[in-house]
């Protein structure tokens, strides 16, 4: 009996697994795709897929290919790696084994479909790199996000490497592997430690060849990438450390857009090309530079509830559970009052913003500035928020556009949402706040304009999900794709306008031009007519009293109605990567304007707050000061209302003259349920929502430019790490203690909290 592994399909089947082992291999075979073996055994479990046998010893489950995003998302929420393999031939093309290819691999951190990636959480990968023996050694970082282009590097140390990869909210970490293929102990404590700080958005890790990660080789990887000779143009040494990472995260990004065939050059031809080459989207290496910034650690993002509440169980990539958060405070969640921000592209800068406040007095007073010039000019306010609700996610769709996985949808999307250009730019013409941003709205006018007209132009406004059945383009757009659909559609007009034109020209009334689906179409002509038949009549089949004849031109006119369907879906692709290609050309400048109406999206989301609920704008200050009268909870603002009632908190050498002279630290006492957590909070993020350049829920607010905020709040363990409660609120406390500043916030809640109350007590005087 013949091994069923050993047929030309199976064959093809295992040859690609042998390519990417690390992936659960779905095969599209017909109107399926399939999985065996080990991955059948383990999505059937994971999915609760039927689990079947192609033949005896070889289990099998399966899911129609219509159904391919949905389950694709449940794979990835479970950080499986998957690799699609495509039928890439006509079947009816084929002789023997269809064609096919491995077009794409899908993992945590290199999402970019639309169905697949949070529109407002980032999904980026991380690569690193330790420069140092030891168990806490300095680390290099390169952070991509495939989806937007964004590339950025940094160096940290290991202490603090946590909380960089938490405020980015990185899903998947690339590191060196190992020769006995077990992750070192600094990888695995460092992948605890992201995953306890926020469960509900799970990390992955992804081992990598260890000489990916050498100088060298990624050296190379980036000056091919980039096409330099040197790195020095983006302000990085030949041998500095952060290569290393960006180098091996270059080398992993090819491999998931660009995947090995291990096969055919047809199936390699048959591919559409890129139309800039992979990865073109990809901005070069950035190095993110911490100094302009305050520093919020994993702990604070968490204890404030920045992002998501505690207990919030949330989805994979933070989206859709923000409720209670302060981020859920600007985004629109259900309990809040009015809207948020417009834009995807907005909602995302958002969360970046929360997590990175500025320290920069002339930058925080910049976005003061344009908040209170949308506060103030409610009417530009109003008119900005509906041009942005017209622009749609233009940064992930241009990163689409360049990894060639645009879809019609994509195409009219971004045609409409650049056309907004001019409007936006004319709404801002009276806003001296926003001059810098209207100028680069018009540094991208000269190449984006003329690329939305030609979207619109030729486009319907209604496009098909895909091109399979055709439908994107107008009639009249272009004359070949006129011609074929006039086939396909009228075909019956033609045949009786050649009819007439026949008997005009060769005076045969009655004559008659039919279709048969047995012998196509023909002219028929009776026995009497049939002797004077033109000599570009050639006889096609004789029957009883007539003749029937074809035409050179209607056997081309066939010839055209038989292929006109295939053809005018044919032509409709290649008119659109022709668009698509005049897209790929203009993605740096849309990705400018991207940057803009992501900038515009949140500070008209911060005066659209501060109007609604009455917000304050807090005068930052260069002493360590913290004086706020009347202040409330932002998140309780919302869900309160008047019901909240309001706090005052003066603290350090800078209170105003009027108030009691005010100490650099309080100490809250009180019963259960008094409210002193709230307080506590509520006072480190007014803090932060100043430095962010927000205006703030108060009467008055006087803050001093903050270096770092701290925070210790309630009482939790970390078993895995064998940390008990004490241990951890040690650690924490201790990280405190050296790092601390006296320009630094630090807030302290159930400070020893398992200890005694004499024991707690000595530790917060401390």
């Amino acid at each position: 009996m013949p091994d069923p592994r050993e047929t030309p399909a199976m064959q093809q089947y295992y040859r690609f697994k042998r390519a990417h082992p690390e992936c659960v291999l779905l095969f599209r075979i017909g109107d399926f795709y399939e999985l065996f073996d080990d991955d059948a055994v383990l999505v059937s479990r994971v999915l609760g897929l039927t689990l079947t046998q192609r033949t005896e010893g070889v289990p099998m489950a399966g899911f129609p290919f219509h159904q391919l995003d949905s389950y694709l998302r449940r794979l990835i929420a479970q950080r499986i790696r998957v690799a699609v393999a495509e039928q890439v031939q006509d079947p009816n093309d084929a002789k023997g084994v269809i064609e096919r290819a491995v077009t794409r691999v899908l993992t945590p951190g290199t999402l970019v479909d639309e169905s697949l990636v949070e529109a407002d959480a980032s999904c980026r990968l991380a690569a690193v790199c330790f420069t140092e023996p030891g168990d806490r050694p300095r680390a290099a970082v390169a952070v991509a996000d495939l989806s937007t282009g964004d590339f950025t590097v940094f160096e940290s140390t290991y202490e603090s490497l946590v909380d960089e990869l938490t405020r980015r909210s990185v899903s998947e970490l690339l590191y060196a592997d190992t020769a006995d293929g077990v992750p070192p102990p600094r990888i695995k404590n460092l992948l605890a430690a992201l995953n306890a700080v926020a469960p509900s958005n799970s990390v992955g890790s992804t081992p990598r060849p260890a000489w990916e990660f050498r100088l060298q080789e990624a050296h190379e990887a980036l000056l091919r990438q980039f096409s330099v000779v040197s790195l020095g143009g983006f302000g990085l040494g030949d041998d500095d450390a952060v290569v290393q990472p960006a180098g091996a995260a270059i080398r992993y990004l090819l491999q998931t857009q660009q995947p090995d065939e291990s096969g055919d050059a047809a199936s390699v031809r048959s591919r559409r090309a890129r139309p800039l080459g992979p990865l073109a989207h990809l901005r070069p290496p950035k190095r993110d530079d911490r100094a302009p910034h305050v520093v919020i650690d994993a702990t604070t993002i968490r204890s404030l509830e920045l992002l998501r509440t505690i207990r919030g169980s949330g989805q994979m990539g933070g989206g859709g559970d923000s409720e209670g958060s302060l981020l859920g405070v600007f985004l629109g969640s259900a309990s809040s009052v009015g809207g948020g921000c417009s834009t995807p592209m907005g909602k995302r800068l958002l969360r970046d913003w929360l997590c990175a406040p500025l320290r920069d007095l002339a930058a925080i007073r910049a976005r003061q500035h344009a908040v209170a010039t949308l506060i103030a000019g409610r009417a530009t306010a109003t008119s900005l928020s509906k041009l942005l609700g017209n622009v749609q996610d233009i940064a992930r769709i241009a990163a689409r556009l360049a990894l060639g996985r645009a879809l019609p949808r994509d195409l009219v999307a971004l045609g409409r949402s650049l056309a907004q250009l001019g409007a936006i730019s004319e709404a801002l013409r009276d806003a001296p706040a926003f001059a810098p941003h209207r100028d680069q709205i018009q540094s991208c006018a000269d190449r984006i304009e003329p690329l939305a007209h030609r979207i619109i132009e030729s486009c319907v406004a209604s496009p098909p999900a895909h091109l399979r059945e055709g439908g994107l383009f107008k009639d009249g757009f272009d004359a070949a794709l006129d011609e074929c659909r006039l086939l396909e559609r009228d075909g019956a007009t033609w045949l009786t306008q050649y009819q007439a034109r026949l008997v005009e020209e060769h005076s045969l009334a009655g004559i008659k031009v039919g279709y048969n689906k047995v012998f196509g179409y023909f002219i028929e002509l009776t026995k009497a007519q049939a002797r004077s038949a033109p000599a570009t009549f050639t006889r096609k089949q004789t029957l009883t009293g007539a003749e029937r004849y074809i035409t050179p031109e209607l056997k081309e006119f066939e010839e055209k109605v038989t292929t006109a369907r295939a053809r005018a879906i044919d032509r409709e692709q290649r008119l659109f990567d022709d668009l698509c290609t005049v897209g790929c050309a203009c993605i740096e400048p849309i990705n400018r304007f991207a940057a803009v109406c992501a900038e515009l999206d949140v500070l008209a989301c911060f005066a659209d707050k501060a109007v609604r609920r009455q917000w304050v704008c807090p005068e930052l200050v260069s002493e360590p000061a913290l004086s706020i009268v009347q202040g409330r909870h932002p998140v309780l603002d919302e869900l309160l209302g008047t019901s909240f009632v309001p706090n005052d908190a003066h603290l350090a050498s800078s209170a105003p003259a009027a108030a009691p002279a005010a100490p650099s630290l309080a100490l809250i006492t009180g019963p259960n349920m008094a409210g002193k957590s709230t307080f506590i909070r509520q006072t480190a993020l007014l803090a932060l929502l100043a430095h962010v350049g927000s205006f703030v829920p108060a009467d008055s607010a006087v803050i001093g430019l903050t270096d770092r905020i701290f925070t210790r709040v309630g009482a939790s363990d970390d078993l895995s790490r064998g940390q008990s409660t004490f241990m951890v609120e040690m650690n924490e406390t201790a990280n405190i203690i050296h790092n601390a500043t006296r320009d630094s916030v630090v807030i302290l809640d159930e400070i020893g909290r398992g200890t005694s109350t004499f024991d707690g007590l000595s530790i917060a005087w401390s």
